[in-house]
């Protein structure tokens, strides 16, 4: 990456830090996840992005899911990179979500947070921030919450992840904006646990079978919340 380009993402990254999160955050942020980011950039100096699009955003589950192919009939970008919580997408907001001005986001994200020791609470706040900053720019854009998922390997800890999901959902039915997808139910076998049919070897990620699920369960949900964008388009133009 040029030096040019280098100084940008600094300052980018600088105004998300004021809007977006703590110095602690980040810091953290940076170091892990800049060149990551640094490569997003890179990506959109050489290529032209959709306009409008349905933007993917988050971690792993973001990143690893194909969607392109999975909704071949909608204009998408993937913003998704692995490992991410979502006071990291809350810091490099700026450079992921608001400059492509989406007309519906997608966001996975609080698996990794909890797995890091982060309390229901703090995942609800966290996620309250990127939907005040989200729509302080983009105040017409839905957001669908997908919510954390249950995994084997992490299945001792869904207990919180439960609750946060429970809580960002509550947030979800205050907003017609705010849009909550139940990941769960779906990926329960008969005894309610994970089903394993559905996951990789690692017990965390999901498969091309479990997303074929999401897949066919998230596509209804984005084409609601199209029409609650159109709708809310037309009510401020007129």
């Amino acid at each position: 990456m040029g030096r040019v380009k280098v100084l940008a993402l600094v300052l980018v990254c600088g105004i998300a830090l004021l809007v977006g999160g703590g110095e602690r955050d980040g810091d953290a942020a940076m170091k892990r996840w800049g060149k990551a980011i640094g490569q997003f950039e890179e990506w959109d100096s050489r290529n032209s992005y959709p306009v409008d699009a349905v933007l993917f955003v988050g971690s792993s589950s973001i990143r690893m899911w194909r969607t392109r192919e999975s909704f071949g009939d909608l204009a998408v970008i993937n913003r998704g990179f692995g490992g991410s919580q979502i006071s990291d997408v809350n810091y490099f907001i700026d450079g992921i979500v608001l400059k492509y001005r989406p007309r519906v986001i997608v966001f996975y994200a609080g698996d990794n947070d909890v797995a890091a020791g982060k309390s229901e609470k703090r995942v609800l706040e966290d996620y309250r921030k990127f939907v005040k900053i989200v729509h302080g720019k983009l105040a017409q854009t839905p957001i669908i919450y997908i919510g954390i998922k249950p995994s084997g390997s992490r299945w001792g800890m869904w207990p919180v992840m439960a609750e946060a999901n429970a809580m960002i959902e509550d947030l979800c039915g205050k907003d017609r904006r705010l849009l909550y997808f139940d990941s769960a139910t779906p990926l329960l076998d008969g005894e309610g646990k994970p089903d394993s049919k559905l996951f990789l070897d690692d017990k965390l990620h999901l498969n091309r079978e479990g997303y074929k699920i999401w897949t066919r369960l998230v596509g209804p949900v984005i084409e609601k919340a199209l029409r609650l964008n159109a709708k809310g388009r037309a009510k401020s133009k007129g």
